[in-house]
Order: structure tokens, then C-alpha cells, then sequence
């Protein structure tokens, strides 16, 4: 489709401007794949995983490049589209949302790699995406020209539809020092197996399964350390020379699966309008029209606050990260906490909104087959993912706030 590359960041999309920009095309492409997402997300979540033909719509509609290089296809854009994106997709299912918004960003870190390892991914096939797993499960054995590595690695997100893994692993400790160097590696498809052990009540159709390696070579420019990953100071960022690849990773990765709430609220939010105006009480409250009830009415306001809430906090600090790189600066560790802190308590409001409508929903709640039934089961099951995790996000941010040394990932 031939997207060109758009204007610097800015706030908000505004769908009726007639002089669409690039980006605003992409948006509108999102929203317009909606009821496609909608009519497959049952049968993704009874096979576990998202339909081909979903992704291929994805590939079609250029989602994948919106942050890959432009030497290699791609359009460079910001972090701030994958939330304007997911807002769309998450409405028909969170679960697709996840896969595709992790499928775009790990193009933004696959960035991050030697220019020889991104060629390797890209020269042949610039359409090509990586899924994988983060933590460093295994040990990376020294050989001729390389690692060999071992192991399984779980909660790989749309692993079925990937060229390639990118697989935390140990590196033996360099320069004297003692304790093994955490970092990443490029697998192709062809070298690993998928294990699916993914049977889950929420995200189900993430088809989040496991892989796994045997004995597989990686070439030595296939690797990358997590220390220069989430400092700003890859290989491959350094090589681009590029702000967008100068983000330190924690401030930003996070965002691909904050996205998905923010789609799946909105989505259970207009569901619910839809649903409550038509709906009336059968026995207890003698035909009374259930929009009538205050509770139903509170919870619907706390959780369109909540979404408002949400989406301005995370476009906010998008926004201000982008111009601090953009700008020629350094990412500083006050934004860099400000945004893990936002990251999880974007998906806080989330969950206590999601929860609150659901009380409310009435019975057909529980139904498979019901948005915001499943909407509640997404929600619930991102907010334990660790990245996310209100209570870790709090304790490290405050911790810092009182001059303590905070831990954890930012």
C-alpha cells in the first residue's frame, strides 16, 4: 500500500480530517479491520491462537513496519502508534491486539540487533516478524563463531506466526567479572519446535506457547545484551543512528501490551451501552429498564474516566520520551520510573473498570461468547503479567521517591 513516512508525534488522531496524514491512514485501516477481529476472536479463542488470515490482514495493512527501520521497509514512526492501533484491534479482541502490537514492536527491538543480524531478518524478507520469550532461561555455550543454546522458553504470543524467535539466554561473564551477562537471541523458525502447553481462561487466542531449542548455533552477531538494550546504547541503535532506536527498552517495550487493555475497555464500554439500553430486569426489579439503576449508570462513568484517564497518561509519556530522544538528550531515570509506573497503573484503572462494568453486566456475562465477558477475562489475565503488576510498579516507585534504591525493570 505504499505508506510514506508521517509527521513527528503528536497527541491525538483526528478520523474526520479529509487530509489524512500516513499515520492516520494506518489508524483508519485498524478500524476498519474491527469487525473482521470481532467475527474471528470466538474461533481464535477455541484454537488457542489468531486466525492466519487475521495476520495476513495485519501484513496487508503494513501494521508490521510501523516501527521497523526504513533501510529495511519500514516507516519508523513512534511508540504512540501501537497504542492508537491496539485502541482499534483491542475492541474486537485483546487477545489479537496483543499478538499484533508485540509483533510490532519486536521489529522496534530486533532493531536493536548488529545491522547483520537485521539483515539477516530482513534482507530476504522485509515482511518478516519475531515472537518469543524474554527471560533468560537458558545458558549460552561458547562456540566456533557463536552460542549453542538449549532449553525451553514459555509464554511465546503468537509464536505460530513468526520467522523468527528472539530467546533470552545467559552469556559467560566477561572481563573478569563473575556473573553470567543476560541478553537475547535471533533463532529462525526452522531451528526451533513450538511445545503447546497454552490452555489458559484469558488471552486465550495469544496461543502464548513454548518454545523450544535443541543444540541450535547462533552466530555471533546475533546477540544482544540486555544491558545495552535498556540503556539506549544497542549495537544496532547506535548503528541507525536513529532517536527512535535510542529509547532505553524498558521505557518503552511495556507499551505494546498496555495497548490491548485500553482497545478491549473501549470496546466493553460501547458493548455495554449497547447492551443496557435494550436490557430490562426479569424477576427482581419487576421490567424496570436497567439503564435506570445508579449503580449501572456509576459504573459505566468510572470506567469511560477511567479510559480517559488511561490513554492520556501513556500518549502523554510517549509523547515526552520521543521528544527527549528527538531532542538529542537522554532518556532520565525519573521518566524512565515515570513510565513503568504509568505502564502499571494504565492497566489498574483498567481492571477496576473492567471489573466494575462486569458486575453490572447481568448473567450473559459468563457466556464464552459474550465481548465483555471476555473483554473482563483479557484484562484480568494482562494484569498479571510482571511488567504490569500494580503492586511491583508501586512499591519500586516509591521506593524511589523516599531516596531507597527501587528494583525491578525500568
Amino acid at each position: 500500500m505504499g505508506l510514506r513516512h508521517g509527521p513527528e508525534w503528536h497527541e491525538d488522531m483526528d478520523s474526520s480530517n479529509t487530509n489524512k496524514t500516513p499515520r492516520q491512514e494506518l489508524i483508519d485501516r485498524a478500524r476498519g479491520l474491527i469487525p473482521m477481529v470481532r467475527d474471528a476472536a470466538d474461533e481464535a479463542e477455541r484454537r488457542r491462537m489468531v486466525a492466519p488470515e487475521v495476520m495476513a490482514a495485519f501484513r496487508e495493512a503494513e501494521f508490521f513496519r510501523v516501527l521497523q527501520p526504513e533501510r529495511s521497509g519500514g516507516f519508523e514512526y513512534d511508540f504512540s502508534m501501537i497504542i492508537h492501533i491496539a485502541m482499534e484491534i483491542g475492541q474486537g479482541c485483546a487477545s489479537t491486539a496483543w499478538v499484533l502490537d508485540l509483533a510490532i514492536m519486536h521489529q522496534w527491538l530486533i532493531a536493536n540487533f548488529p545491522i547483520e543480524a537485521q539483515d539477516d531478518v530482513w534482507g530476504s524478507d522485509p515482511d518478516a516478524i519475531a515472537f518469543g520469550s524474554y527471560t533468560p532461561v537458558t545458558e549460552a555455550k561458547p562456540a566456533d563463531g557463536g552460542w549453542r543454546i538449549s532449553g525451553s522458553w514459555p509464554f511465546a504470543s503468537g509464536c505460530d506466526h513468526g520467522q523468527w524467535a528472539i530467546l533470552g539466554a545467559r552469556f559467560p561473564a566477561e572481563d573478569g567479572g563473575t556473573k553470567p551477562v543476560p541478553g537475547f537471541t535471533l533463532v529462525p523458525a526452522e531451528a526451533y519446535g513450538i511445545d503447546d502447553d497454552w490452555d489458559t481462561s484469558g488471552l486465550a487466542a495469544t496461543g502464548s506457547k513454548r518454545i523450544v531449542c535443541d543444540d541450535v548455533f547462533v552466530p555471533a552477531h546475533r546477540r544482544l545484551d540486555i544491558e545495552d538494550a535498556k540503556s539506549g546504547t544497542s549495537p544496532g541503535g547506535l548503528a541507525l543512528d536513529r532517536p527512535l532506536y535510542r529509547i532505553p527498552m524498558f521505557a518503552g517495550i511495556p507499551t505494546a501490551i498496555t495497548g490491548p487493555v485500553l482497545g478491549a475497555l473501549k470496546g466493553a464500554i460501547e458493548e455495554f451501552i449497547d447492551n443496557t439500553k435494550v436490557r430490562k430486569t426479569i424477576a427482581m426489579g419487576g421490567g424496570r429498564p436497567m439503564a435506570e439503576f445508579a449503580a449501572v449508570q456509576a459504573r459505566l462513568a468510572e470506567a469511560t474516566a477511567a479510559l480517559d484517564a488511561a490513554r492520556l497518561m501513556i500518549l502523554r509519556d510517549l509523547g515526552e520520551t520521543h521528544a527527549t530522544v528527538d531532542g538529542g538528550a537522554t532518556v532520565s531515570l525519573d521518566m524512565r520510573l515515570r513510565n513503568r509506573l504509568t505502564h502499571a497503573y494504565v492497566v489498574k484503572l483498567a481492571l477496576e473498570a473492567i471489573n466494575g462494568l462486569y458486575t453490572v453486566s447481568g448473567i450473559g456475562g459468563i457466556n464464552t461468547d459474550n465481548r465483555i465477558g471476555r473483554a473482563w477475562r483479557d484484562i484480568n489475565a494482562i494484569s498479571h503479567h510482571i511488567s504490569l503488576n500494580w503492586d511491583a510498579g508501586a512499591t519500586r516507585q516509591g521506593k524511589y521517591l523516599l531516596g531507597l534504591e527501587p528494583d525491578g525493570q525500568f
